[in-house]
């Protein structure tokens, strides 16, 4: 009589087979995007990733000068993943992200001097001066905002995307995470739920290789989180995070996947981050070696030399773009710091608990 019980071979067996499912290869860009994306799109992938290294350091100055309050956590080094990811989406798509969100919405169209007005926590920015860097959030630009605790973003975008299902509504929702989250209980069970239902939505982890100050490799024992796309049924991809193309051309693919009602995707987009975890963080636990090394693989840096190479454009026109956004994020920071502050008049509006 044949048994129910699955033995350890066939466990491992099955993991086998489910493994070359999933694509673990770090990719890289395809040349033959360069030849089907249209130039404008191509300038506006290089113009976001300056606008988001340029905006990042001016908050930083401004912190330094003591204008911004509280903390924040800077992505400089991680502006490929951001862009080439939301780059993919139609203007009605959605997205929620993280504490080190900065990137992902200036990426979705954020008016650069109200979140400077957020920053420096004025009457006009996004939340009205209330939420500061890390709940930044744009609703009608489909920016649906930030958490401060670590993986709190996942179940919520399960919701989200659970909503559009119900609706048939064709939009998808990137949900963005770092990986320290996804060794949270929350990440497992959202994927799981969300692989059930197959919901529209593409998990996408900011992979920057340190949960505060913890290293990826002394908190899990993988080589890749995409690999933890197989217990759920989904596709899973590690992708080169310093390169927008080969994010563009995964998570383009995983979108696409969602949109057609086959369920979510999980993308392990790889970078580094330059600076520290938050600005209280000395940086003790990594060597300047290590940092400047991939300050060597800067992402803005090597897009630029792909455009020039492919005669997309010249040096010159590459330059032009970098400075046209270092201009436009001077302005902006000028600009909001001229915006009143706080009245107390109102200081209890959307206040629910005192």
């Amino acid at each position: 009589m044949a048994s129910d019980n699955v033995t350890i071979e066939d466990s491992e067996d099955l993991m086998t087979k489910l493994k070359n499912k999933v694509d673990k290869v770090i990719v890289s860009g395809s040349q033959q995007l360069l030849n089907t994306l249209p130039r404008e799109k191509l300038v506006w992938m290089l113009q976001r990733m300056c606008e988001i290294r340029y905006f990042e350091e001016k908050a930083e100055d401004l912190y330094v000068r003591g204008l911004v309050h509280g903390t924040m956590h800077l992505s400089i080094g991680q502006e490929a993943g951001s862009v080439g990811s939301i780059a993919t989406l139609r203007p009605e798509d959605l997205i929620i992200h993280h504490h080190r969100g900065h990137g992902h919405t200036i990426a979705k169209g954020a008016n650069l001097t109200t979140m400077f007005a957020e920053f420096l926590g004025k009457e006009a920015g996004y939340c009205r001066g209330r939420g500061g860097s890390m709940h930044i959030a744009d609703i009608p630009g489909g920016n649906l905002g930030a958490t401060g605790v670590v993986g709190g973003g996942i179940p919520t975008a399960v919701g989200i995307a659970l909503a559009l299902q119900m609706r048939r509504s064709k939009q998808i929702l990137l949900s963005y995470f770092g990986d320290g989250a996804s060794n949270e209980g929350e990440f497992h069970e959202s994927l799981n739920m969300a692989s059930i239902w197959k919901l529209p939505v593409v998990f996408i982890c900011d992979n920057n290789q340190y949960g505060m100050s913890m290293n990826v490799k002394k908190a899990m024992n993988i080589q890749h989180i995409s690999t933890r796309a197989v217990s759920y049924g989904i596709p899973g991809k590690t992708v080169d995070g310093n390169d927008v193309l080969a994010v563009y051309e995964a998570v383009m693919a995983a979108g696409e996947y969602a949109r057609s009602g086959q369920g979510p995707s999980l993308i392990d987009c790889l970078s580094y981050r330059w600076r520290g975890h938050s600005k209280s963080d000395r940086n003790l636990y990594r060597t300047s070696q290590e940092i400047d090394e991939w300050k060597h693989k800067c992402p803005i840096r090597r897009f630029k030399q792909v455009l020039v190479d492919a005669a997309v454009m010249t040096g010159d026109e590459a330059e032009a773009i970098d400075q046209a956004a270092k201009v436009a994020i001077d302005r902006a920071a000028e600009e909001a710091l001229t915006f009143p502050e706080p009245s107390p008049e109102n200081m209890e509006d959307e206040v629910y608990a005192l």
